[in-house]
Order: C-alpha cells, then structure tokens, then sequence
C-alpha cells in the first residue's frame, strides 16, 4: 500500500512542476470507480490493459466520496483505485474532486448557489451548484485540495494533475451579493477610481453615472437593455475570477507535488464564458474537451477549427484532447451516434492538429445519472460490440503514431480570434442579432478548409511576422496595439482579409468615430458612413470589378447578412452590389498598404463565392496548400520537426482517394513510392522521405 506524501515531506510552495512528457500519444478517459465494485475495478484495469489505455482521469467528482460529512475524510476507495491503476502501468490524471459540492455543504452553506441574471437562485441536483466569487465555497474546496495534494502529491502514478473540471461551463456568470462585491474589487483595481468607470462605461446615457463604489452591481436583467460596457467587463471579470479560482487550487497543489497541474477548457462553438488567451499561460499543459455538435451544419470541420484553436493556445505546440465522445452524447436535442470508423477520424484529426493525447468521456457507460445515455469506451452492451472493438484498434493505431510526438503543425495562415470580440460583438442593441461572431470565425474558417489549408488560430496580440495570409472575421472589438500589429504586417509585407463588423470599437466598447470599419480604415484605404444589414434569408448580387475579381467571382455570386454604404479612400473597388438601394457600392476591395497588400468583404458571401474569394487570395499571398480542394470530406494537414515531416490524410467521404506520396504509412506499415490510396473512411499517416 502506498504511504501518503504527508509522511514524506513538503514539497517548496515556489517549485515549478515538472514538464508533461510525453513518449507516445497518450490515450485514456475519465474513469467514475466510485459507480461501480471492487470486482468491476479488476475488470476495467484489465481491459484497459487491452485497448491500450494508459492515461486515466480519476476523482473528477470524487468530493461527496472523499468527505461524505464535513471535516471526515475516507481515502480507501481512491487508494485503493490509483494503486490497482499503477499496479498495471496505468498514470493517473489526478482530479482535485471540486467541480461539484456534495449535498451536505451546500444544506449547510445555501449562501454558494449561485445566482442567475434574473436573481433566481440555482439548486443543488445538478453539477457545479457554486457560486465562483464565494469565499466559503472556495475555503471548503481548497481545505479538499490540501487533503487530496498531501495525501497523493508525491504518488508514482499520479503523471498529471485536474483541477476541478470544465471550470464554467455552467457557473461562469454568477449575480449574487458576493460577486457584485468581488466585482467592484475587480473595476477598482482595474480603473482606479469611479470617474475613469464612468468614462469607459459611457454611464452619461441614460442617467447611469456613479457617484460611488457601493451602487455598482452586477448586470442582472433589466426592463430594457443593459449598459453594454457594464456586460463587457463583466464577462472579463468572470473569466479572471474563475482564474483566480484555478490559481488557488494549483497553488495548494504545488505545495505538495512537482507534477504538471492543468484543467480542461472548453473551446466550443457554444460555450463562451472564459477568455482562454488569458488563461493558456496559466496551466502546465493545454487540455480541451470537445464533442460534436450536431445542432452545428458542418460539425466535422468545427472539430477542426476547435483543434486549430486549441494548437493555438498552446502556442503551436502539443496539447491534450481531455475528453471527446466515443459515439452519441446525451445532452444535444438529438444524439447522433458515429458511424463506424468516425470515431477513429475524429481522434486523429485532433492529433493531425496537434493533440499528443487521445481521451474520452468516459471508461464505462454509466448505469445511472444523467449521463447515462452519454457513450463511453466501454458501452452499456459490453465488450462483444462494433464500438469495443474500434476503441482496441484505436489504441493499437495511436501506439503506431508515438513517433509524431514532437513534431508541429505546419501552418503559414491565421485567423484572428478573440473572446473579447465575441462578448461585445454578440452583447445587447447591435445592428443584427442575426451576425453572430462565432459563425463568421466558422465561416471564414471553412473557406479555407475547404482550399485545403491548414489555418493557425491565434490572438490579436499574436505575432504575425511568420505567416503570409492573416484573416480577421468580425473583429468588432480591436485595442490600439492590436490594430497596429496586423497593420504593421501588412505594411512589412503581409496579406490580410478583414471582413465587415471589424474595427467597430476600442476595449471599453466605445464606437471609433469618422467612419467605419475604425481601426482599420487607413489599412483597408475605405470609409463606411452607414451599416445597412438585410434580413436572413435575403441575398443581394454581387458584380465583379476588373480581371482579378472576375476570376474569382464565378457563377452567381451573391452577398447575405449584411451590407454597407462605403466610399473608396484610396482602396480599388473588386465587386459592387448590383441591385438594391447600393447598387454600384464597392462590396469587396483591395488596398495596397507598405509592402502588403489588405482586402475587405463589406458581406458575407455565399459559401461558394467565399471559396472563391480565398483561392484567389490566398494564391496572392502564396498560402501553402496541404491538400486537394474538397467539400470538407478530405483533411490533409503536414506535423513536422527534428528532421521528420508527417502528412496526416482522413478521409470522411463515401470514395477512396488518390494521393500522390512517398514514404512510410504508419496505420497499415507500407511502403510508399509515387502514390497512396486511402480508402473511404479510413485514416493514413505518411512518414514523408523529404521535408519541404
């Protein structure tokens, strides 16, 4: 039996951890023991052992196990777990057991159920029935962690620690007492006095001005729309509080283990609440969760978009897919179950992507719960299934990838992205609840997904200097700073396409005057005088201007969602509107800006046109391709690094596919020598014989 770190001495509050290593792509899943007996626990280990899972996330929701009353605590189902897990080469992905409290102390303490917009309180039954600005939930939650951290913190099986889970995505915004007070520490700190509050929040409207600390609350509902600076900063502050919380469990942790501590995020098309560029820094190792979401169009290439952001928050570098579905999930109106083999794609698009672990939710299928219908590695039919027998082959093929791991995504394309621009481009009173931001990221990112591109995601405070195109989608909210550094790539030489609803407003959501698009007004050499969004549904034609526009503008080219009354300042006009009350309006232009060149789209074209647009872009600013054009049935996406290059080809269509290749195939360990079929629905992997 394993002594508890207690016994072993402390490890210095001020010690970093370790680095995550990694010799092979990891591959594991969230594992619930205490649902089920000791003689299932001898079961799973062994067929862990089988399918080749080798990473496993225990005590997510341990705390009502652990200290099932106040101030007791019982280890010996979680002792006994990890050692029957270490015992057969199993690492463990240890969970601080505070995503959710146990009915006892919120019976105790109602005082931390957190508070809708309304002023309604939420109830315990569900999951992360807390508040995060309340300080008694916080000191219960990090009395666990010292518990949890000293007893396992020099544990050999524990390869990684989990605070608490998906930090917000239930409780993000809370708007009780106790946040409106956390919340005025919070606008203090960051603007000094009530005066500079009022400035940035445009509180002269409306008769909101503030004469003192105390008569700011949180934004709960109103009779018309809130204050939209109020609502900004609001999400801002949320992010950072459950940062905050995020701090203060690692630092228990790190007073007690040198093992790399992370959490897993959230970069989805529906979940919003936290702004992951602050918080990358922050955690030893990325990790996201991501399932599909069928209520999405295309849900295969939000998957990769969600890959590519989470590349990008890693900085380029590796990072953790901490949760996907094996099939169906259970929380969407309608549970799609995966066709076989598309599980194995969509694992190995994370990892085409950047992933260097393959996790699921969950080991086995839950008997009860409301995740009871939600599929798992290990389903409710048992092991002689379609499903079981892919997840053994999964393994086996991700042991054949174990060299790739080092390797990086090879990209020289970005998008712009940006939490902030999404919290204030989607807030209350704008010209069309029909613009949603995410969906113009989505659909920019599509455009080039189907050119065959593979696209980095990155801040708008990233450095540019490394890639050709840049493409800024419905940026509403830019900073100063962030304008001037996709001007100064231009200016150096660069390309970007900055699409309409950009440059709107500086950080305080305060509209930059003289004419939209704002900030970027003298990089894009155009002025706007008046939005002028269309209904959904509606279109208006597009005619092309000039040869350039001509060979990209084939077929019936149209516009939707939104148009703009806009005059030329030194820009040429590639495309008009030709009908309606714009008819002649430049609708899409070209500037030359320094040594770069920037252009506009004043709509949001038609899929097709949009594809067009960036074939024609992109060969401008000579975008390396990676693959064929397609209709997102093919990614190809290039890891390379140390000498080796790797192509990475999934093919989610219905017909095999010809490539031409050289090298080494890792999934079926052939030879490769001119060219390479993959057959519908498969995978293959090329160790390539020459980098380019």
């Amino acid at each position: 039996m394993y002594t508890p770190a207690a016994t072993q001495g402390d490890v210095d509050e001020a010690t970093r951890a370790t680095p995550f290593v990694q010799t092979g792509i990891a591959y594991g899943c969230d594992y619930n023991p205490e649902q089920w007996g000791p003689d299932v626990w001898a079961e799973d280990v062994l067929l862990m052992q089988q399918s080749g899972v080798d990473l496993v996330a225990i005590n997510i929701f341990g705390w009502s196990s652990l200290e099932p009353r106040q101030g007791e605590y019982d280890f010996t189902l979680l002792d006994t777990v990890i050692d029957l897990l270490h015992s057969h080469g199993i690492r463990v992905n240890l969970g601080t057991g505070t995503s959710s409290p146990p009915p006892w102390l919120t019976t105790a303490h109602p005082e931390i159920l957190p508070q809708a917009e309304d002023g309604t309180t939420r109830y315990s039954g569900g999951r992360q029935a807390w508040c995060p600005s309340s300080p008694v939930f916080r000191e219960h939650a990090l009395r666990l962690v010292e518990q949890v951290a000293r007893r396992y913190g020099a544990h050999p099986a524990v390869a990684l620690w989990h605070v608490s889970n998906e930090l917000g995505c239930h409780n993000a915004l809370c708007y009780d007492d106790d946040t409106a007070a956390a919340f005025r520490r919070w606008l203090e700190a960051r603007y000094g006095s009530i005066a500079a509050l009022n400035a940035a929040w445009g509180t002269s409207f409306w008769s909101q001005r503030y004469g003192a600390w105390g008569e700011v609350h949180t934004p709960r509902l109103t009779l018309s729309s809130r204050n939209p600076g109020q609502v900004l900063d609001f999400h801002r502050f949320s992010s950072d509080e459950l940062l905050g919380y995020y701090r203060a469990e690692e630092a228990v942790i790190r007073r007690h283990s040198r093992v790399p501590v992370t959490t897993n995020f959230m970069v989805t098309a529906h979940i919003r609440n936290l702004d992951y560029w602050s918080w990358a820094s922050a955690v030893d190792v990325v990790a996201n969760d991501h399932y599909l979401d069928h209520r999405l169009d295309d849900p295969t290439t939000e998957l990769a978009f969600a890959a590519d952001l989470s590349r990008g928050l890693a900085n380029g570098g590796a990072w953790l897919l901490m949760e996907q579905a094996t099939s169906a999930v259970n929380w969407q109106p309608l549970n799609v179950a995966k066709a076989p083999g598309e599980m194995t794609r969509n694992s190995l698009s994370h990892v085409a992507r950047g992933a260097e672990a393959v996790c699921f939710f969950q080991w086995r299928a839950s008997q009860q719960g409301s995740e009871k219908f939600h599929s798992a590695l290990v389903p409710h039919s048992g092991t002689d299934t379609v499903l079981w027998r892919e997840v053994v082959e999964l393994g086996a093929t991700l042991d054949r990838l174990d060299e790739v791991v080092g390797t990086r995504v090879v990209a020289d394309c970005a998008i712009l992205f940006s939490w902030e621009a999404w919290w204030a481009g989607d807030n209350e009173s704008r010209p069309s609840t029909s613009v949603k931001y995410i969906e113009q990221v989505h659909a920019a990112y599509t455009a080039l997904h189907r050119l065959g591109i593979t696209v980095d995601i990155v801040s708008p405070d990233a450095d540019l200097s490394g890639y050709r195109l840049v493409v800024v989608p419905a940026l509403y909210l830019v900073t100063d700073t962030q304008a001037d550094l996709l001007a100064g790539f231009v200016a150096a030489g660069g390309h970007t396409v900055v699409t309409f609803y950009s440059g709107i407003v500086d950080e305080d959501d305060r509209v930059r005057l003289g004419g939209y698009p704002g900030a970027f007004r003298t990089l894009l050499g155009i002025t706007v005088e008046e939005f002028a969004p269309i209904a959904p549904g509606r279109t208006v034609r597009l005619a092309a201007i000039g040869a350039i526009a001509e060979t990209a503008l084939t077929g019936d080219a149209t516009g939707t969602l939104w148009t703009e009354r806009l005059r030329l300042a030194g820009a040429e006009a590639l495309a008009s509107y030709s009908e309606g009350p714009l008819t002649g309006v430049p609708a899409i232009t070209r500037n030359s800006h320094g040594d770069g060149t920037a252009w506009y789209l004043a709509t949001a074209p038609d899929p097709a046109t949009y594809r067009d647009l960036m074939r024609t872009i992109t060969t401008t600013a000579g975008v390396t391709v990676a693959g064929p054009e397609n209709d997102g049935l093919l990614e190809v996406v290039r890891r390379a690094g140390n000498d080796r290059s790797y192509r990475f080809i999934i093919n989610h269509g219905d017909t095999d596919v010809d490539m031409g290749a050289n090298g080494f195939e890792l999934v079926t360990g052939a030879d490769i020598i001119r060219s390479l079929r993959v057959p519908a629905g498969a995978v293959r992997v090329i160790r390539e014989d020459t980098i380019s």
